[in-house]
C-alpha cells in the first residue's frame, strides 16, 4: 500500500472553512483537522463521509493512496 496523501486543505480552502468551522461542522476537534492535514491521522470512513460533504469534494480526491 502507498503513502497516505491528504488534501483536505486545498479543499477546506476552496470551501472557505477554517481549521475550526470545519471541525465543528463534522463533529471533532480542531486538533483533528490539523493532523488530517498533516497527513499524520488516517480518518474513519464516516469521518472522511462527514468531512466530503461539509467541503463539498469527492472523498477518493480529498483522501488517496500516492
Amino acid at each position: 500500500m502507498g503513502k497516505f496523501v491528504c488534501n483536505l486543505r486545498k479543499y477546506r480552502l476552496l470551501a472557505g472553512l477554517t481549521q475550526a468551522e470545519l471541525a465543528e461542522a463534522v463533529g471533532v476537534r480542531r486538533e483533528t483537522i490539523v493532523r488530517l492535514e498533516a497527513g499524520q491521522y488516517n480518518p474513519s470512513l464516516r469521518l472522511a463521509i462527514r468531512i466530503s460533504r461539509a467541503v463539498n469534494a469527492p472523498i477518493e480526491e480529498i483522501f488517496t493512496f500516492d
